[in-house]
């Protein structure tokens, strides 16, 4: 087979650009890479909720109206089901995991015991 007879495929060049792009759009506004777990992880999940539950805390400005706004049913609603979690892994988390949702259930109560006392 000569070589002007060999087809070149080149989708891969295009594969390559498209990711190239994909990253680009991956960074944050400060145009530093975010890092995101690559797989599922316990620390990523608690993490996520507790940072929800401080939007709802009025603690953390939230990303989508860029004010901090209360709303505590929905704060309790999260420690709840923090707290459910911690019960129904009992047993299964490693010592780090378990530390961390301890300090968390731990750090959000009491923001929240702060925000209702008197209420």
């Amino acid at each position: 087979m000569e070589e002007k007879d060999k087809k070149s495929d080149d989708t891969w060049k295009e594969n390559v650009e498209k990711e190239k792009l994909q990253d680009k759009e991956n960074l944050n506004p400060s145009g530093e890479e975010e890092s995101l777990p690559l797989e599922p992880d316990f620390n990523f999940f608690v993490t996520t909720l507790s940072i929800q539950c401080a939007i709802a805390l009025g603690e953390v400005v939230n990303p989508v109206t860029n004010r901090k706004e209360e709303n505590l049913a929905q704060a309790k609603l999260i420690i709840d089901t923090l707290a459910m979690i911690k019960e129904k892994t009992k047993g299964n988390l490693n010592t780090e995991e378990d530390s961390l949702i301890d300090n968390v259930l731990y750090e959000l109560r009491v923001q929240y015991l702060s925000k209702t006392k008197g209420k």
